[in-house]
């Protein structure tokens, strides 16, 4: 099966949008250091870019988080693949996602990170499809709220291709 990609958001509308969530988060924790975690691979690209852009000391720390294989939806059932390098003990934590759909994984994830006693535990992503929502979760940061298509570039992947567009795209199966 065949597949094009169809431009849902440019490279200079998130580019902006990373913009304004950094001078937020900048904002929020003025005075404090923010401990970014990115979950792997898709946040990847969205957390190096918006690390560049938040102007109060940060640290870094990366998990993968499995729970779709080379299918285009969540599969319910979430492994960890590789968790973080350091304490989250007393930390101010933001977890950084490139999308939020059911809430599976985030929900099982922030309940792991909450146990391991951060000062504070928030959630970025870049894109929420909040009509995909299954379970609840709540986010702090968002960069875009789309609706229900798969979608690719900046990171996030359809069987891991895709993932160096500059922009957000719609995958159409021809």
């Amino acid at each position: 099966m065949a597949e094009s990609i169809r431009v849902l958001l440019s490279e200079k509308e998130v580019d902006e949008r990373i913009q304004a969530i950094g001078e937020q988060i900048s904002k929020d924790y003025q005075g404090r250091q923010v401990h970014l975690v990115c979950v792997l691979k898709g946040g990847s690209f969205f957390m190096c870019e918006l690390a560049k852009r938040i102007t109060v000391p940060v640290s870094l720390d990366f998990m993968s988080v499995s729970s779709y294989g080379s299918d285009t939806k969540s599969s319910g059932v979430v492994k960890i693949v590789k968790d973080l390098d350091e304490s989250l003990k007393d930390k101010d934590v933001i977890v950084v996602e490139d999308i939020v759909d059911s809430g599976r994984t985030l929900s099982y994830l922030l309940e792991m990170l909450k146990d391991r006693g951060p000062r504070s535990l928030r959630l970025c992503t870049l894109l929420d499809k909040p009509e995909r929502r299954v379970v609840d979760v709540k986010v702090d940061y968002t960069g875009f709220e789309i609706p229900d298509e798969f979608v690719v570039g900046y990171g996030l992947d359809y069987d891991q291709r895709y993932r160096n567009l500059p922009y957000i795209g719609v995958v159409e199966f021809n």
